[in-house]
């Protein structure tokens, strides 16, 4: 076990850092074991990984010194922020440099960092086709982690940019199909009719690290853009329909509209759907599901996810 390379995981109780964590754990001829950092290693998700042989240590980002010691000896990393704890672009920039001091000051050799493209650098402030937020975001959550991206590169940290997406899980809760007036169950979405929406299943971001840390070197430096499935909002809603033995319609709300819902984070779901949509080309272009295979060969299609997890879905 000591000759094992020791990855330190971010978030470790949370669905990124546990995917990554599991993915890991599950390969013993990978050459590595986990370090799963959480600020609750007492709790239910954390004794579960130790179960599974994870070596589980407190860290909380808010405690730089705590993630310098969790660091230490470690070999590799996968790290994530996770913006939707406080909502806030300027506290996760704060996360991601503790991150960025922690992974040089302790000569990481391989650092995966989950992360999102900045939007600005398609669409900038002063294109008035969506409204600014937190004062200098379009989307914050996307372009927090990708200004995030040049502190890895400035700090000279041997860095995997692994440009994550929109989550299946997604269609689980918030986003589930809900049931119309009418009585059908009806997907609605801020995304245009025909434009594409990319996908992945959550657990897919830590198998595709870890397939990147066992890649190793020629990985480092490079962006990865990942996604399972490439689908229209129609096609989401026949799909949904197939695994739940019903007809899901598919309902298009304008991105103002939905701006306008009295629902949590409205303005910034809504611009990052309209990001989706304005920059599909871009967007859904870099992700190349045919390379991503290549790289993660248990990589989850829309279907494949589906078949695990329609059971799961909370319908309105």
């Amino acid at each position: 076990m000591n000759d094992k390379k020791v990855i330190a995981v971010t978030g470790a109780t949370g669905a990124q850092g546990g995917g990554a964590a599991r993915a890991i754990l599950a390969d013993p001829a990978s050459g590595f074991t986990v370090r799963a950092l959480t600020r609750t290693p007492d709790s239910p998700a954390a004794k579960e990984l130790a179960v599974l042989g994870a070596e589980v240590v407190r860290a909380d980002f808010h405690d730089e010194p705590t993630v310098h010691k969790a660091f230490e000896g470690a070999y590799g990393a996968f790290l994530v922020t996770n913006f939707w704890a406080h909502g806030s672009a300027a506290k996760e920039t704060a996360e991601i440099e503790v991150l960025v001091r922690a992974a040089k000051a302790t000569g990481l050799q391989h650092a995966v960092w989950s992360t999102l493209e900045d939007t600005r650098e398609l669409l900038p402030l002063d294109d008035d086709r969506m409204p600014v937020l937190q004062d200098k975001y379009n989307v914050p959550h996307f372009d927090a982690k990708g200004e995030g991206n040049e502190l890895f590169r400035q700090a000279g940290v041997p860095t995997t940019f692994l440009n994550t997406t929109f989550f299946f899980q997604g269609f689980l809760q918030a986003l589930a199909p809900k049931r119309g007036e009418d009585g059908v169950l009806t997907l609605t979405l801020p995304l245009e009719d025909g434009k594409l929406l990319s996908g992945v299943d959550v657990a897919d971001i830590g198998r595709t690290a870890h397939a990147i840390l066992k890649g190793g070197k020629p990985f480092i430096g490079s962006t990865v853009n990942l996604a399972g499935d490439h689908l229209t909002g129609a096609q989401y809603a026949e799909k949904l329909g197939t695994a739940l033995g019903e007809p899901v319609r598919f309902q298009s709300v304008p991105y103002h509209v939905f701006r306008s819902l009295d629902i949590p984070a409205a303005e910034e779901i809504a611009n990052m759907f309209q990001y989706y949509g304005d920059f599909d080309h871009e967007f859904t272009g870099a992700r190349d599901l045919n390379r991503l295979r290549e790289i993660n060969p248990e990589l989850r299609d829309f279907d494949t996810w589906l078949a695990e997890n329609a059971s799961k879905i909370q319908m309105g």
